[in-house]
């Protein structure tokens, strides 16, 4: 055999040993897919353990999952409209749930006993969440307000004003200190007070969902326009705007528990995974079969959890630990 033909046999040799390579690599990153849901899963929330994640749909249900098997364990059929939210109580004992129905709901998360029905919205209600300490929620929706619940007396606190178009999501700090709302803008609001804070400068316009960092510094805007816009808190201004080249509406954002990843999915069918302290680029998840709808980390931030929109009703699980051994 020449010279010329050993060199392109041990050249095919080795690229398809690298082909192979990537095909087990990308086989890895992919733990699971859930399928049940029959309308895009709109919010994800894994317990305080980890063990169960709830998904929300706009197939009007939420679903638990046993996240160690991918086994379906349940469902809760209350809402009567799209259920936008859901989310653990940072001790795991109750769940909210947020509906195009108006209501807000409070459950206990082991029987699913409804216990409270906040119904003061005037419209879809997009985005529930709990305060760290576990005695107030935060909720906001299609009325252009954010309002602030006492989980104990179910009494409302307070009604912010502020967005003039339709909030798409409320994010209490770890600290506790503020809650950040996302709609036309960015505004930061004191939860205690009941009062405005400030507006976040921003050259985009709409914002979709937003995240705000394990340490308190950080908070990340997925923008309508495509690219996702990293403030800083503390001097509340513009760091970095991020996947500047995508002109598709980002839909959702997550940072990993742990500090390390900053994830965000959009309507081009892919999750770009950021390192979250550089913000620079760390992996590309492309080709999903749908919009990625909902973003969230496992407790101990070794799953990535996606839920599809745009005609994919599935959950993903993917590889947290896998993240830093396969950039590019």
């Amino acid at each position: 055999m020449k010279t010329s033909s050993k060199r392109s046999l041990c050249v095919a040799v080795l690229s398809l040993n690298f082909i192979a390579h990537l095909e087990a690599a990308e086989s890895s990153l992919n733990m699971r897919t859930l399928k049940g849901h029959e309308g895009s899963v709109m919010c994800l929330s894994f317990t305080p353990d980890g063990k169960t994640l709830a998904s929300s749909s706009r197939d009007d249900t939420v679903r638990f999952w046993d996240v160690a098997t991918g086994k379906f364990l349940r469902h809760l059929v209350h809402h009567t409209d799209d259920v936008y939210g859901v989310c653990y109580s940072p001790d795991g004992r109750l769940l909210a749930t947020a509906s195009s129905d108006k209501r807000v709901c409070l459950w206990d998360a082991d029987s699913l006993k409804l216990l409270k029905t906040y119904d003061k919205h005037e419209g879809i209600v997009r985005w529930v969440t709990f305060s760290p300490d576990g005695k107030t929620l935060a909720s906001c929706g299609t009325d252009l307000t954010v309002r602030i619940w006492d989980i104990e007396t179910g009494r409302q606190k307070y009604v912010l004003r502020g967005h003039k178009s339709r909030t798409q999501c409320v994010e209490f700090s770890a600290d506790g200190k503020f809650v950040a709302s996302c709609g036309d803008g960015v505004r930061l609001w004191d939860p205690k007070k009941g009062e405005a804070i400030c507006e976040l400068a921003s050259p985009l316009g709409h914002f979709e969902t937003l995240a705000i960092s394990p340490d308190s510094k950080l908070i990340v805007g997925s923008s309508s326009a495509g690219p996702l816009v990293v403030w800083d808190v503390a001097q509340r201004k513009l760091l970095k705007l991020l996947d500047e080249d995508n002109q598709l509406e980002a839909d959702s954002v997550a940072f990993s528990p742990d500090g390390k990843w900053l994830a965000g999915g959009s309507k081009s069918k892919s999750i770009r995974v950021y390192d979250a302290t550089s913000l620079e680029l760390v992996r590309v998840i492309p080709d999903n079969p749908g919009r990625i709808e909902s973003l969230e980390f496992s407790p101990n931030s070794k799953i990535l959890a996606h839920g599809g929109g745009g005609g994919d009703s599935s959950i993903y699980f993917w590889n947290g630990e896998q993240f830093p051994k396969l950039s590019r």
